[in-house]
């Protein structure tokens, strides 16, 4: 009887160091998780506050679209046009 009792006590303490490592294992991992958690979060924020000034900028574009100044902007550094009767210098070192 005595001996059943030992052995059981043994089988018990060995479990419970099994559990132990179990929950230390899960601990670390939760942990990690948790800092991999701050550093997505903190990335989501710089990603939204990239788009909204992106999105900011894109509106006053799309408000000055319409003016003669972008237009003329436009003309002159997309397309080479300029004004009639207007000078154009051309540095020939590039």
């Amino acid at each position: 009887m005595k001996r059943n009792n030992k052995l059981f006590r043994n089988i018990l303490i060995i479990a419970f160091i099994i559990w132990l490592i179990f929950m230390l294992r899960q601990q670390t991992n939760i942990s990690q998780y948790k800092k991999d958690l701050k550093t997505l979060s903190s990335k989501i924020e710089l990603a939204e506050e990239e788009l909204s000034q992106n999105k900011q900028e894109l509106e006053k574009e799309k408000e000055n679209t319409n003016s003669l100044e972008y237009i003329e902007k436009l003309a002159r550094e997309k397309l080479g046009m300029y004004l009639q009767n207007e000078r154009v210098y051309v540095d020939s070192n590039m």
